[in-house]
């Protein structure tokens, strides 16, 4: 049994609500989280990594609430966030067993590990530089090695294609997709590109609230869309109008 469950899971930061009442079951698969700036996703990843509390509801991962499990859920879950600060002074083999470390890899396990995440993300070759001279799509993809050690469970994905290079992001997805069969994968993106190829389900995502969750053929014949970009443009200029939620749209052609 591989199954998360988000059951009326609320947030709220003084006296704003952040999440209301969300209620989602995950299995083994991708989900595309999508939605304006400020809607409410990475809320959403950081109650179901622990990084912050619930207000309200529960989160379960096997029918059992995760606050029950403690250290034990956080073993399996492995989370990119947006880029952030990284320690600009480590090699990347230093930064990815430092962090193995914290995961509780054994120093033998560690070397084969690095190893594996290093070519997930095809940055071998650039293992032994300091992370202060990698590009954007680098570090970005650092990250992303980072969070699959340890063969967790449940990856959340915050962003991370943003800075990757058209053929790295095509590379990057496929290789997620492969994943998806026996893992749980929440990939939030602006991308849409990024995951009407690879989602088993979309979540559309408003100011914390669920708009709708279905899959991209369904979410099309629901909305009379011929993709997804026009399923998001719709569903958000209906449901607020906003302009900088049209803005915040990236669709791109990959071509490698």
């Amino acid at each position: 049994m591989t199954e998360l469950t988000l059951k009326h899971v609320t947030k709220t930061y003084h006296q704003k609500t952040a999440l209301c009442d969300i209620s989602l079951t995950f299995t083994p698969g991708i989900y595309g989280l999508l939605g304006p700036n400020g809607a409410g996703k990475s809320t959403m990843m950081n109650l179901i990594c622990t990084n912050l509390k619930l207000s309200g509801g529960m989160i379960l991962w096997n029918g059992r609430d995760i606050r029950e499990w403690k250290e034990t859920y956080r073993s399996v879950i492995g989370f990119a966030p947006q880029q952030q600060a990284l320690y600009d002074s480590f090699t990347g083999t230093r930064f990815l067993s430092y962090m193995a470390t914290l995961k509780g890899i054994s120093g033998k396990e560690q070397k084969a590990e690095i190893q594996r995440v290093l070519q997930f993300v095809n940055l071998e070759d650039e293992a032994d530089k300091t992370i202060g001279t990698y590009s954007g799509g680098m570090k970005q993809r650092i990250l992303i090695a980072q969070a699959l050690m340890g063969n967790p469970q449940i990856v959340i994905l915050d962003e991370p294609t943003a800075g990757l290079d058209p053929k790295e992001r095509v590379n990057i997805r496929e290789k997620i997709k492969q994943l998806s069969e026996e893992k749980i994968i929440l990939f939030s993106t602006h991308v849409v590109s990024d995951v009407q190829s690879v989602a088993k389900e979309i979540i559309l995502i408003k100011s914390g609230t669920i708009v709708d969750a279905d899959s991209v053929e369904k979410l099309c014949e629901k909305y009379n869309a011929k993709n997804l970009e026009e399923v998001y443009l719709h569903v958000f200029e209906e449901s607020g109008g906003e302009t900088e939620e049209k803005e915040n749209i990236y669709v791109e052609t990959d071509k490698i």
